[in-house]
């Protein structure tokens, strides 16, 4: 019995050390066969990433994660109204079914461009901020709809019972949701709310589409500029870095966040 239990076990170790030698044989075969020269001079241009920075960091990555936050926070807010108003019966319901598969449904970049163009030429709405605050309006609806749909699956994993204890105790219908409801269900959507805003971040990059002025570029149409400025394509390399540098400590984040709430359950 106890060399039945170990065999497979074996077997599973010697495959991931047979998978890990191939995958370094790989990388060592490619490492080998590169023009390290000519990718340095392409794409590592020591000279290009000096005249870019501070300025890539202070301008391009400040503007991403300042439009990143704006966008998740408020999209945060308004996806939990339609998440609720979803929940509800009647108009309300339908309203934000619609609005959140509307806007789930269109790319992006189709809903930031209507917000910076469509909507000032058709109607003639001016929105606050001119073209960043239009696109960033387009990425708060966008990323609306999908935290409502997330906070939704968070509200309704709050076991019933919670409900109605808050109930018993004479809290209000309102009172219920806001004190005790809504808590529970932000704590159990961290993680995808976390990838959500991951999500976000790298989407930032499609507010290029508005016409940003020198001191409003993000990370991406920054590192694109110094693409066309030097032709080199280390302002990409160097924007790429920076994304990796904020993005990777986020997913290693959610992991250990959805690892520690698998245990609690």
């Amino acid at each position: 019995m106890a060399l039945v239990d170990i065999r497979p076990t074996v077997r599973r170790r010697i495959s991931q050390t047979l998978i890990w030698i191939g995958a370094l044989v790989v990388i060592l075969l490619i490492a080998l066969m590169a023009d390290w020269e000519n990718i340095r001079k392409q794409f590592l241009n020591v000279a290009v990433m000096k005249d870019l920075w501070p300025e890539i960091v202070l301008v391009g990555m400040r503007n991403t994660l300042i439009y990143t936050f704006i966008s998740f926070i408020v999209g945060t807010a308004l996806g939990t109204v339609f998440a609720l108003m979803k929940m509800s019966k009647g108009p309300f319901s339908w309203f934000a079914t619609a609005y959140i598969e509307l806007f789930r449904g269109i790319p992006a970049l189709l809903t930031i461009f209507a917000m910076t163009f469509i909507l000032p030429i058709a109607f003639g709405v001016k929105i606050v901020g001119g073209a960043v605050g239009s696109a960033c309006l387009g990425l708060v609806i966008v990323t609306s709809a999908y935290t409502a749909e997330i906070m939704r699956a968070g509200i309704e994993a709050v076991p019933k019972g919670q409900r109605e204890a808050a109930r018993s105790l004479g809290m209000s219908p309102v009172q219920t949701t806001l004190f005790i409801i809504l808590p529970q269900g932000f704590r159990i959507v961290i993680p995808p709310m976390t990838n959500e805003f991951v999500m976000l971040l790298k989407d930032s990059s499609l507010i290029f589409i508005a016409g940003l002025t020198p001191p409003t570029k993000e990370l991406t149409a920054f590192a694109r500029d110094g693409l066309s400025t030097y032709g080199s394509p280390t302002p990409l390399i160097l924007a790429a870095i920076l994304y990796l540098i904020v993005t990777i400590p986020l997913t290693m984040l959610i992991g250990k966040l959805e690892k520690k709430l698998a245990v609690r359950k």
